[in-house]
């Protein structure tokens, strides 16, 4: 449906801007009579509701974060379950929003529900806030009357999706760090060390070794072409953004990740704990199983399993059972299998998911706490070939002939 920006008076005589979607000009009008308003001007527009002000007011626009959509979750949890109206509840966080992007969001969010939409297809309108996960669920939770109770559990689940990431983060900054510097100084040496270096050789004019040979002649070719190598490394990392924002080479770079030593076992339970946790609390909010699955393969994180979560779907949809789906993946632990075998049995899947994706999130944080020990010896061990190599190209020429201008002398 197009878009209309409107003018109008409240019934203090103030003027009132506004963006809506409707099918036509007279049912702005309408809308707005029966909130109060008294329209002054509607003319049709292309720009979205919380699009105003141009590019550049955009680009300056502070971000809606993953835990302003955490709080506003818990949020509206307490409020639903204290038994506050929704449009004066949603009115009130807009109010007291700190991030002003989001309360143009909640804005928008009650403006579609004054015009008779629901919920969560008025959340579907904003999916860089809310992502398809939490649509689905918010849809759930209408459906089945249990909507304080999904917004409860979606802040759970955001809490544990940020402390991942967290960790994550925490763990990785050590390595990152060394690499850095590594980086650096390979580059140091290259442009300003051995430069030097080989001026001193060739004023003995004297056989070098081929490793000597080899590093002045990396040397050369990095003081000569560093604008083309820097080209070609910006070159290299859009291209490979480009081969990852296609959904083949999205699926193929994150099956290799999964191959990936220390880091594939780490990724790999990562999305194996949100797919157990979603799937959890997608089935104790009533979703029916296969609808389920379809929700959770957006939460993996991961194209490829995203991909056998949906081959679970399809096979859950033939009348074939979780387990032999869930084998047929091969994704899971023998453990899992075996769980989710009892948990089919005893019709208390949801609460062994809940176990699962638990006994997955203590091993994530037991491999990210061993990170930076794991990581340490690998970065040792570059770090001694690095020496290695200055030590053969550069120590070992000067040590011979030091030895040859004592035995000329």
């Amino acid at each position: 449906m197009p878009y209309f920006a409107y003018k109008a008076r409240d019934a203090r005589g103030e003027l009132v801007r506004g963006v809506l979607e409707s099918a036509d000009s007279g049912a702005v009008a309408t809308q707005l009579f029966n909130t109060g308003l008294t329209p002054v001007d509607i003319s049709e527009t292309t720009r979205p509701a919380g699009g105003e002000g141009g590019w550049l007011s955009r680009l300056a626009e502070q971000p809606v974060r993953s835990i302003d959509v955490q709080l506003f979750s818990r949020q509206m949890y307490t409020l639903l379950k204290a038994g506050v109206p929704i449009m004066r509840g949603l009115s009130g966080l807009q109010e007291s929003a700190i991030n002003k992007t989001f309360a143009r969001v909640i804005k928008d969010i009650r403006d579609a529900l004054e015009s008779g939409r629901e919920l969560s297809a008025a959340m579907r309108r904003h999916p860089a806030v809310f992502n398809a996960f939490y649509v689905s669920m918010v849809r759930v939770g209408e459906m089945t009357g249990r909507l304080e109770e999904v917004f409860l559990r979606l802040h759970d689940h955001l809490e544990f999706e940020r402390e991942m990431k967290a960790r994550v983060k925490s763990a990785m900054r050590y390595p990152m760090f060394v690499v850095i510097a590594m980086a650096v100084a390979i580059a140091v040496i290259n442009i300003w060390v051995i430069p030097a270096f080989s001026q001193v050789f060739a004023a003995f004019k004297a056989e070098l070794p081929i490793m000597t040979r080899m590093l002045i002649a990396a040397s050369n070719f990095t003081v000569s072409y560093w604008p083309y190598l820097l080209a070609g490394i910006a070159g290299a990392l859009l291209a490979f953004r480009g081969w990852v924002g296609t959904a083949n080479g999205r699926y193929r770079w994150d099956r290799i990740k999964l191959r990936l030593p220390i880091a594939g076992t780490i990724i790999q339970k990562g999305a194996l704990a949100r797919f157990a946790r979603s799937f959890s609390l997608s089935s104790r909010s009533g979703v029916p199983v296969v609808q389920a699955l379809s929700v959770v393969a957006n939460t993996v994180d991961n194209a490829y399993i995203a991909a056998r979560v949906e081959q679970m779907r399809d096979g859950v949809e033939r009348g074939e059972s979780i387990l032999r789906t869930a084998v047929t993946a091969g994704v899971f632990t023998p453990i899992v299998l075996q769980m989710v075998a009892v948990g089919e049995e005893t019709g208390e899947l949801d609460e062994l998911m809940n176990e699962i994706a638990a006994m997955y999130e203590r091993e994530v944080d037991y491999e990210l706490k061993t990170l930076s020990a794991r990581i340490e010896p690998i970065l040792i061990i570059g770090l001694g070939i690095l020496v290695l190599i200055l030590a053969l190209g550069v120590f070992l020429p000067i040590w011979d002939l030091a030895q040859v201008a004592t035995k000329s002398s």
